[in-house]
């Protein structure tokens, strides 16, 4: 959700966290979450990562009552003292002792996880101002999984002297560093299998968080560290490759692709004519050639042709077979503005171990969207990382619900059929099927060699939100290995 139209250029690849040699004797895992309490914070680190720390509690199941049948673990990640990561933890409903485990961020960039938590598929959902609820369709039924408030300056998380992180890429190296360093503090999770997931701008972070965590591995057996044991990726309607997504705005507004046309012919025609000469501009200056200040020029008008005729209607870019509902901060959703009420609610703040220091929460940093913008970092695209991830034997999940505009299943379509790897062929010689929960087509898949895209009828941008049951059902056979 938000992801920015706004014009980025190619972010630098930020330098990788090295492990540091290390006295095995000087390190003694935590062991068991059970250890853990809810009257204080428990410190975890490692001396091979000198610059993190986490601090976790039990969150207080007397006051946060969002599902009582299972614990509830919060806390910051800490770099360099001076930056904190905030992030909660929910055990699986099913067997925590055994479970895979899964890691969830929203996009933005710049919006909490929180969203994904308390909207769309964690243990209960904040839909109204009588608090939570208890959500049947969680994705911790058969995993357990943790949110994260990420890059610093989102949700929860913050700085002291006020840092921004700026890159993917920089971002990257401090979840890298927090997965080890839990995994660490707590080996019963260390088989299990580990899966990263998100959605919208989750499409550029994930591929590279993963890489990230693929490559650190090699770092980790190096200095005598248990590998993390990475098992796939989960992309949601996401914001992959911008270059494949631009010309499809046109095809989901003036087609039957998903609903039927909403734009006027005039329009259309107009935005039609223009397609040809934004996907040469950006092509030459953003992907051939890169030249910031052509790319910027390029992008713009890319964004006046085929964005803003579409800002004009009124209609949700997350879902356009409605109207967008709400203040601008609702995102077109005024269920957020119950879920920010929840959260700076002084009770559960302190029950969910939140720095006393913060002001209002906000669903989504201004200064962190910005902050990416400066960078660009939204057009260097992450396929090339999804790629690599498949040769190594990660799987990929790309699913998208078909009433989404913004991040919307045309480009996702595309860009998985054009991604250039050894299974392509394999996979784009797949024809589209029917998948079904309950008897009924949930929408629509291709698979083959670890790689699966999959659409949801009737869902918008946010698929557990729409489609809860159907949503659940395919992490579920995702989870399992089974097909959809």
């Amino acid at each position: 959700m938000h992801i920015t139209q706004a014009l980025l250029l190619p972010a630098l690849l930020s330098s990788a966290i090295h492990p540091v040699p290390w006295d095995q004797s000087s390190f003694t895992p935590i062991g068991s979450l059970d250890a853990l309490s809810v009257e204080q914070f428990t410190t975890l680190g490692h001396p091979a990562f000198p610059a993190y720390s986490v601090r976790i509690k039990r969150a207080d199941p007397a006051v946060f009552t969002c599902d009582p049948t299972v614990k509830t673990y919060t806390g910051y990640i800490d770099v360099t003292g001076a930056k904190h990561l905030f992030f909660y933890f929910f055990e699986s409903r099913n067997d925590p002792a055994n479970d895979d485990v899964i890691f969830w961020t929203n996009g933005g960039p710049g919006c909490s996880s929180g969203l994904g938590l308390f909207m769309e598929l964690g243990p209960c959902h904040v839909l109204s101002d009588e608090g939570p609820v208890f959500n049947p369709y969680s994705w911790n039924s058969n995993a357990s999984i943790f949110f994260v408030d990420q890059p610093i300056g989102v949700g929860f998380s913050y700085a002291d002297y006020d840092e921004i992180v700026s890159t993917t890429e920089e971002a990257a190296k401090d979840i890298a560093a927090f997965v080890a360093i839990f995994f660490q503090n707590f080996p019963d999770f260390q088989t299990r299998g580990f899966h990263m997931a998100g959605e919208s701008y989750g499409g550029r972070y994930l591929p590279v968080f993963a890489s990230e965590v693929y490559d650190q591995n090699a770092r980790l057996v190096e200095v005598g560290i248990t590998p993390i044991n990475l098992t796939s990726i989960m992309m949601g309607d996401g914001m992959t490759d911008w270059y494949r997504m631009i010309p499809t705005y046109v095809e989901m507004l003036c087609t039957s692709a998903s609903v039927p046309p909403i734009m006027s012919i005039g329009s259309c025609v107009a935005m039609k004519e223009a397609v040809p000469r934004c996907e040469r501009w950006t092509k030459a200056a953003c992907i051939d050639n890169f030249d910031a200040l052509g790319c910027r020029a390029a992008t713009d008008f890319c964004n006046n042709q085929l964005v803003a005729p579409f800002d004009a209607t009124g209609m949700n870019p997350y879902d356009i077979s409605k109207k967008c509902e709400g203040d601008p901060e609702d995102l077109c959703y005024p269920v957020t503005r119950y879920i920010r009420e929840y959260l700076d609610d002084p009770e559960i703040r302190a029950a969910l171990n939140v720095s006393p220091s913060l002001g209002k929460f906000n669903s989504c940093s201004n200064d962190v969207g910005a902050a990416f913008e400066a960078t660009m970092d939204e057009y260097h695209p992450s396929d090339s990382y999804v790629a690599e991830l498949l040769e190594r034997g990660i799987r990929v999940l790309v699913y998208v619900g078909t009433y989404d505009w913004i991040c919307n299943w045309i480009g996702n379509e595309r860009w998985t059929l054009a991604l250039p790897w050894s299974g392509q062929g394999q996979f784009a010689n797949q024809p589209l099927t029917e998948w079904y929960v309950n008897g009924a087509v949930a929408g629509r898949t291709r698979s083959a060699a670890g790689f699966t895209y999959a659409t949801v009828n009737k869902a918008g941008h946010m698929v557990p939100y729409d489609k809860p049951e159907e949503a659940l059902e395919m992490v579920n056979r995702w989870l399992a290995g089974a097909t959809l």
